[in-house]
């Protein structure tokens, strides 16, 4: 029996060479492997929740595909060089991952280039996004459990920092921005106000268009009183001398009537001047700019107050569900899963190439 494999195993070099491949695999991850210490952490972006002045329905269905997007900016800052740069030089991850470890687990030259070592960190550094329950995953592979547990810890402080100076630069560039705005209108606002209120001093009207208004009404009046007067005269002139003393009395108000109301027409209207209608169009065009000027200003006003309330909600908290795992042994490698794994590939890999060479062979036969 022993014969009849050896010479199966002759007549077949791929199984040989599998079983040499899982069996220096094998001796590889379970005697000479070193141990990693694996420190987890579950962590969830949440936002200050703060009463906003207007209820609107996209504010109300508004937060759950802006709380995974935040997530996933997290998730790549977790895993950028920047960030790497940041650990290496607190941390000391070159000397760390380049003193322990065996040859193939190593770092294996503390001065290699950012882009291997950024490679090598992707290996240690896992940053997973559970999207159903919209949490981030964090797994750090440390030699010891010491720097497995500051690895994380300083993960989540840095990349909330992180989260926040992103979402406050934009919301401070837009405060910044109308601040500059609002002082420009208000000095806009309160030119417009100078200059109608000295328009007021100089003619002495609080409101020329009322006074308009208060002229034109006196016209009529003046104007129905003159009707009256000459229905008044006419009616006489039926039965009395023009010379009689009542007549004469009748005229000379009729007269006088008529300069009052042509006087008070010269008042509203007139060719050249300050008529009443000209300045009341200079009044209405400067209330206008100045009614304009303070609409303005009250809506950047509240733009504003908008604006710092968004600001406050740009804040962003990472909220820890499970605090960095202090590991008390090590986890990695998974020595049985990885032996396991290999053998099958291998095995499956071996048939296969056992199963194009007997076809070959029938071909030839």
């Amino acid at each position: 029996m022993q014969g009849s494999t050896i010479r199966y195993i002759k007549q077949s070099p791929q199984w040989a060479v599998a079983c040499v491949a899982i069996l220096l695999v094998s001796f590889y991850w379970f005697f000479w492997a070193e141990e990693l210490y694996v420190s987890r952490t579950t962590v969830v972006l949440e936002s200050p929740q703060v009463a906003t002045p207007e209820f609107s329905l996209s504010s109300l269905m508004g937060g759950g595909g802006g709380n995974t997007a935040d997530l996933l900016l997290l998730r790549e800052h977790l895993l950028s060089v920047d960030m790497l740069r940041l650990l290496n030089d607190q941390l000391g991850i070159r000397q760390h991952y380049s003193q322990h470890g065996d040859f193939f687990a190593r770092l294996r030259d503390v001065n290699a280039p950012i882009e291997d070592l950024h490679k090598y960190y992707l290996r240690r550094v896992e940053v997973e996004l559970d999207e159903y329950a919209g949490v981030l995953n964090i797994r750090v592979q440390g030699y010891t459990p010491e720097f497995a547990h500051s690895m994380a810890t300083l993960l989540l402080e840095a990349g909330e920092n992180h989260m926040n100076e992103m979402g406050h630069r934009l919301a401070d560039e837009q405060v910044r921005f109308l601040e500059h705005q609002m002082v420009r209108l208000e000095d806009r606002f309160r030119d417009t106000r100078s200059e109608l209120l000295d328009f007021q001093n100089q003619y002495g009207l609080v409101s020329p268009t009322s006074t308009v208004e208060s002229i034109n009404q006196v016209v009529a009046t003046l104007e129905g009183d003159l009707a009256r007067l000459q229905a008044q005269r006419n009616a006489l002139a039926s039965f009395q001398s023009a010379q009689s003393s009542e007549m004469r009395q009748v005229e000379r108000n009729i007269e006088a009537l008529r300069d009052q109301i042509i006087e008070q027409r010269d008042r509203l209207a007139q060719a050249a001047g300050d008529s009443l209608n000209r300045i009341s169009a200079e009044y209405e065009t400067l209330e206008l700019q100045a009614q304009f000027a303070q609409e303005t200003y009250s809506s950047a006003l509240a733009a504003l107050e908008n604006t710092r309330l968004e600001a406050a909600r740009q804040l962003k908290q990472v909220s820890v569900l499970q605090s960095p795992l202090y590991p008390e042994y090590p986890t990695e490698p998974n020595r049985l899963y990885n032996s396991s794994v290999f053998a099958i590939i291998t095995i499956f890999l071996a048939f296969i190439l056992s199963m194009i060479i007997m076809i070959v062979k029938d071909h030839r036969d």
